[in-house]
């Protein structure tokens, strides 16, 4: 069919046009030109026929009026004199020239307001350089961004770029609200899609110092909502990678609900990108936490900004010994060398030479305090003796008050610590078929271990009073619903619970209460509940994607601590290193007296002060070395070591 000419213009019209704010103003333009002429064609074409209209006698008079006229009808009254026929002319041009200008105006103040949307929304380019990026929005996003100031607090000016689909406005009014002092660090959100190549383009990306990809939804989610975050995670490591012409040379930290998608990533085979398993890493913590108290403390210091860090740190060692490198070092603890060729070795043995080039991995207040300058300036008491007694390893009875995914990780890992026989007792108040066959299949899996599922609702009085919690070694509290639910629902449920074990349970000596705490707002009000561990799930994880962003090598030494199989941080009672009290000795004798076990002192723990939030619990991490001590009996020494014996 042969198109009229009548379509032909109206599509030409629509494609001139739908090409933006520039056409539209064109064409206003055009068309005030076009009439304008004709007007003043048909004025003048008058004049000409009938001589008598001119009661001016001045052509240009008569143009300029029309113009007048049209850009402001109050210009009629110039015409006042003129005779009947040109006062129609006067109308028309009046008319026409409120419809074209009443268009412009709408043209502008639309363009106006859309320019203005664009800059709420932040939809302008970023020009930032060595910029930490941030995708994605979840309730642990102001965590990160506090660790990352706390990681900016030495540069001059550092800055922080998040881009979410989240509404420009309520994340600056959150982030105001939550983070007043933002110190050093400047903070610049924007709304777009985060896995689109012309967004993260817009937002400097090549210029960026390494990226956090943010899960889009809780560990709390259904599997379909797990799948999708993931979905978009993986779209945004593409495109990011597409963004450096197929190479990618930043630090991609990101969270991964789904194995699937963590083997996906893994196909890129590139180091710089690091998929991280919250559930993973948060069921390690939390049977590490059951095995020694204190330890949820130890992990908030070593992996926060806020504290002492772990460093990699590079000298000319000149063939000294690992054992020997503590004594040299005025500030800072080694843990262990990475090399190239064998990777991280935490706690290596103390007559190891280190080589010139060595990393070695150092828990120091900072990194500008970490100098190596051949020197030895603390010597340790080598007379001092250790009784090295051991903790004898029995079977545990342990219970899990609630259900969370991370439970499946945590039983998994247990079974690895625990002797066979130990007992893993679940109460959930109306389990689903899908939690029942769930539980069923755990124990198929670990038939050595006694589990078992309860239907009883732990926030129940009596129903606590009945399982009788005194008779575990470790109870742990984890969320009460299958269902997704806010942070501060599964909280409150867990501070109820926590209240109801304080008034059944009547001697806490040996009971280990753990908890998994979502908003880390809440720490201070469970603190009052007198639980002897809490883990800060947010908290923790948040921390993890903040250092890995600072330094990726950091990854080596997680996979390390979190592993059965590798060396952990513990919490150990001093009775297990001397048999007398009070022990006076200096820092640096602790070290030496936990070499004589194979381990490495990081620290102490006061238990006097284990209750006390202002006191940090009683822990103190890389004391000065020469630091006078005095150990009592109900005192500890925080050790990396290769288990909790």
């Amino acid at each position: 069919m042969k198109n009229s000419f009548a379509d032909r213009l109206n599509y030409k019209a629509e494609r001139f046009l739908s090409k933006g704010g520039s056409s539209i103003f064109k064409s206003l333009l055009i068309i005030f030109i076009v009439v304008f002429v004709v007007l003043v064609g048909l004025r003048l074409i008058l004049i000409n026929i009938f001589p008598s209209l001119d009661y001016t006698g001045n052509i240009f008079r008569d143009i300029w009026v029309t113009f007048l006229e049209m850009t402001d009808p109050g210009n009629m009254n110039q015409d006042n004199d003129a005779p009947t026929f040109l006062k129609v002319l006067t109308v028309l041009s009046g008319l026409t020239g409120v419809i074209l200008l009443s268009m412009l105006i709408g043209f502008i103040t639309t363009a106006l307001d859309t320019m203005l949307y664009d800059f709420r929304k932040g939809r302008g380019k970023v020009i930032e350089s060595n910029h930490t990026i941030i995708l994605g929005w979840n309730e642990r996003v102001v965590d990160v961004i506090r660790e990352l100031i706390l990681a900016n607090e030495s540069e001059s000016k550092a800055s922080v770029v998040i881009l979410s689909n989240e509404d420009k406005e309520e994340m600056d009014n959150l982030i105001t609200k939550r983070l007043p002092d933002m110190m050093t660090t400047e903070v610049i959100t924007t709304q777009g899609d985060y896995a689109n190549i012309n967004e993260l383009k817009r937002i400097n990306l090549e210029s960026a110092r390494s990226i956090i990809i943010l899960a889009g939804c809780s560990e709390s989610a259904t599997l379909s909502k797990k799948k999708a975050s993931d979905v978009q995670s993986v779209k945004s490591i593409l495109a990011i990678t597409a963004c450096q012409n197929g190479k990618n040379e930043l630090p991609i930290i990101a969270e991964i609900f789904t194995k699937e998608k963590r083997d996906i990533i893994s196909f890129f085979e590139d180091d710089n990108i690091i998929a991280i398993d919250s559930w993973n890493i948060m069921g390690k913590l939390l049977i590490q936490t059951s095995l020694t108290s204190g330890l949820d403390t130890v992990y908030k210091e070593i992996l926060s900004f806020d504290g002492c860090e772990i460093y990699f740190y590079e000298d000319q060692w000149n063939n000294l010994q690992f054992g020997e490198l503590s004594y040299y070092l005025k500030d800072g603890i080694p843990l262990g060398i990475y090399s190239e060729k064998e990777g991280l070795v935490l706690r290596p043995p103390v007559d190891t030479i280190l080589s010139n080039g060595d990393s070695v991995v150092i828990l120091a207040e900072d990194d500008s305090t970490i100098s190596f300058e051949g020197k030895q300036y603390f010597f340790p008491n080598r007379d001092k003796k250790i009784i090295d007694v051991r903790l004898e390893q029995k079977k545990k009875r342990i219970l899990i008050l609630g259900w969370h995914k991370v439970a499946e990780v945590f039983i998994e890992e247990a079974t690895d610590y625990l002797l066979d026989g130990s007992d893993f007792d679940i109460l959930f108040d109306a389990p689903t078929e899908e939690l029942t066959s769930a539980i069923d299949e755990i124990a198929g899996t670990y038939p050595d271990f006694n589990i078992n599922l309860h239907d009883s609702n732990p926030l129940d009085l009596d129903n606590l009073e009945k399982i009788n919690p005194e008779s575990y070694d470790t109870i742990v509290i984890l969320s009460q619903s299958m269902e997704e639910q806010s942070a501060d629902k599964i909280d409150s449920d867990t501070l109820i619970i926590l209240l109801l074990l304080r008034k059944v349970v009547k001697d806490a000596n040996g009971l280990h209460i753990i908890t998994q705490v979502l908003n880390s707002e809440n720490q201070e009000i469970i603190t009052q509940t007198n639980v002897d561990d809490f883990i800060i799930s947010n908290k923790l994880i948040t921390m993890i994607l903040a250092q890995l962003s600072e330094e990726a090598l950091m990854k080596t030494f997680y996979d390390d601590i979190f592993s059965e199989d590798g060396s952990e941080i513990y919490v150990k009672p001093a009775t297990l290193y001397f048999d007398t009290f009070p022990q006076k000795i200096t820092f640096a004798d602790a070290i030496f007296c936990a070499q004589q076990r194979g381990e490495i002192c990081l620290g102490i723990r006061k238990g006097d002060l284990s209750k006390s939030l202002k006191n940090n619990f009683g822990i103190t991490l890389n004391l000065s070395k020469d630091t006078e001590i005095e150990l009592l009996e109900n005192d500890f020494l925080i050790v990396l070591s290769e288990d909790e014996l």
